[in-house]
């Protein structure tokens, strides 16, 4: 597919300069589609569009950004299949992933949102005060999106919608990785009505239009989901401008098992972890058990790790597919080779290719055993199907041990103790504890501490982050 275009100002335009890049479908290793990467001619042009189109889409009543925005979940409706195949080919999700949880995060946070918008209070007195002080709520203004590979529709639509009901105007930096769906999601854009200038999209690698939206005098904001690495180059980059920076980054999740689980509570969380291929970056990739329990729980996570079967993203079933790239997949590869080295017990998977798979960036579901604290498998996010285990012997340990990382996005507790839950649940220093396999509730946000990033998206609090408050005075005189 010939994508070289992007959108910009209400159309799809020519770059400035050609400067193409292949799409590689990670299930075969061949070109899918390809796409040119932007310049900073191009990151200039969408902001001067965002800019331009401000003024008058920050004035827009609320009630009609969210018509907007419900016309964009009716083209959804209409192409999910068209958006699944797209993430299928791109990242390599299998289609019933890509159909359900992938393409699905669009259509959930999208509602979560639009159920959000109508708790916003745009202008509401300041509570305590006397009354003659008024709190307003605005638009923050040109705002930056950069967006990761391994969710594609998850982070474009944490940041693009509620930047959107919020009176903001956007630029969207997808993966050059995975670029294909957030083009597509741009043509439901452009069919719901969405003014020109209010949503405009640059694909580009970080290096290029990444620092520039990060170091653009008139963009107001950056939110950039991906490695904490690009995390703290944005950061810097953003600094001179004084841009407000909120950023969603890695994880090493700790999932504690204590003895009395429930019986499904560790396969639960192999599973979680191996799906999306491991391309996650809240998965619970560190499963700490209490000893009397742990011989138990790595034979069950060994045979879970050995049954989940690995195949095209192009295949019926229930799979895991490949991981993104060459790239990705060496980098998996030395992890594991790593955990050998540093003294842990392999007990499922292993380096190399699949059985029956010679072509492709598939990983074995891989399981260790017996890590230590401050192994690299144990310390470093891996982004790979690749879980560590480790017994521990008191709560206070599993605890300190779940704590001592440089991440803290999400943990993971499974016990029958109702009060050592809530216990724990305080105790563990992350964005986000689950508990005996409980989802979050709908319009929770989603976010981290520490290195993870303090991003807080989805829900009120999602569309909050582009706003700004004002104080005025006098309200009643």
């Amino acid at each position: 597919m010939n994508k070289r275009q992007f959108y910009i100002n209400g159309a799809w335009v020519d770059p400035a300069v050609q400067n193409d890049h292949p799409v590689i479908n990670p299930s075969n290793e061949e070109i899918c589609a390809i796409i040119c990467l932007g310049s900073t001619a191009d990151a200039d042009a969408a902001v001067a569009a965002a800019q331009s189109a401000f003024p008058t889409w920050a004035a827009t009543p609320p009630s009609e950004r969210k018509a907007v925005v419900e016309r964009i979940l009716e083209q959804f409706v209409r192409r999910r299949q068209e958006m699944a195949e797209a993430m299928s080919v791109e990242m390599g999700a299998p289609m019933r992933l890509a159909y359900g949880a992938q393409a699905g995060a669009l259509e959930w946070h999208l509602r979560n949102f639009l159920t959000a918008f109508d708790e916003i209070q745009w202008l509401k007195p300041h509570v305590g005060g006397e009354g003659n002080t008024m709190i307003a709520q605005e638009p923050i203004g040109v705002v930056g999106l950069i967006t990761p590979w391994n969710w594609p529709m998850n982070q474009v639509t944490l940041k693009v919608i509620p930047a959107m009901l919020a009176g903001c105007t956007c630029v969207l930096k997808p993966s050059e990785e995975a670029p294909l769906s957030s083009m597509l999601f741009a043509e439901f854009v452009h069919d719901a009505g969405t003014p020109p200038g209010v949503f405009n999209l640059v694909n580009g690698d970080g290096a290029g239009v990444g620092t520039r939206l990060s170091s653009h005098p008139d963009v107001e904001m950056i939110s950039f989901t991906g490695s904490t690495r690009a995390g703290r180059a944005i950061s810097k980059a953003a600094a001179d401008t004084l841009k407000r920076v909120t950023l969603e980054l890695g994880g090493k999740g700790a999932n504690l098992v204590f003895a009395d689980a429930d019986t499904a509570a560790v396969e639960r969380g192999v599973r979680h972890m191996m799906q999306n291929s491991g391309q996650s970056c809240n998965a619970p990739s560190r499963m700490l058990v209490e000893r009397p329990y742990y011989d138990c729980a790595v034979e069950i996570a060994a045979g879970v790790a050995n049954s989940i079967k690995v195949a095209p993203a192009s295949e019926e079933g229930d799979h895991i597919g490949p991981v993104v790239n060459k790239r990705q997949w060496e980098r998996i590869q030395g992890y594991i080779q790593k955990g050998v080295e540093e003294g842990a017990r392999l007990v499922a998977g292993g380096l190399g290719l699949p059985e029956g798979l010679n072509r492709g960036f598939y990983v074995r579901p891989t399981v260790f055993a017996d890590v230590k604290p401050g192994m690299t498998i144990e310390r470093e996010e891996i982004f790979g199907p690749v879980l560590t285990m480790m017994p521990f012997d008191t709560e206070e340990e599993a605890v300190r041990v779940a704590n001592d990382t440089p991440y803290g996005l999400s943990n993971y507790v499974q016990t029958g103790d109702v009060d050592r839950r809530r216990r724990l649940a305080l105790q563990l220093k992350a964005g986000m504890v689950e508990m005996n396999g409980a989802p979050l509730a709908a319009g929770t946000f989603f976010g981290g501490v520490k290195a993870s990033g303090r991003a807080r998206e989805g829900g009120v609090w999602g569309i909050e982050e582009f706003l700004e408050s004002k104080a005025i005075s006098g309200w009643n005189e």
